[in-house]
């Protein structure tokens, strides 16, 4: 199991991770919307074709804050190969939709190792704070997905 992550300019941070599984187990992982729960998000909606939506959500651990909701359209849908998606988080204390593009690649590593490459772009990743946390939260994710898978 391998990770890397890295900045490539102002507005995009791409990170890889070597999974022990299957690539159909992984990305059903992203695209199923019971697999998803289970390292995601809380509750999740996805349509597993290109120009489907999906909307998902995290809730929050604090009476006073907001769910966590994101949404968007599935942009590019290779099944087992590739996942692009708008994504889509609304900020409520900026007021304000912050919007990113996530391309997903999936590789098979022999049969049971895929190594997925996740590239995230959007305008709000112009600062260093923006773009450290994504790229924190993303190594997170991608942490559980490997717990999940192996």
């Amino acid at each position: 199991m391998s990770s890397g992550s890295e900045i490539d300019g102002e507005s995009q941070i791409t990170l890889t991770r070597t999974i022990a599984a299957n690539v159909s187990d992984v990305f059903a992982a992203w695209t199923d919307p019971a697999l998803i729960e289970q390292w995601q998000v809380d509750e999740a909606e996805f349509d597993a074709f290109e120009g489907g939506h999906y909307h998902f959500i995290t809730f929050s651990d604090e009476d006073d804050e907001a769910d966590h909701e994101v949404s968007g359209e599935v942009l590019q849908f290779a099944e087992d190969q590739k996942l692009v998606l708008s994504w889509v988080h609304r900020d409520a204390e900026a007021d304000e939709d912050l919007i990113f593009v996530l391309d997903i690649t999936f590789t098979p590593l022999g049969e049971d190792a895929t190594r997925i490459t996740l590239i995230e772009r959007g305008l709000a990743h112009a600062d260093a704070q923006t773009r450290i946390f994504s790229m924190e939260a993303w190594s997170a994710a991608l942490e559980q997905l490997a717990e999940l898978m192996e």
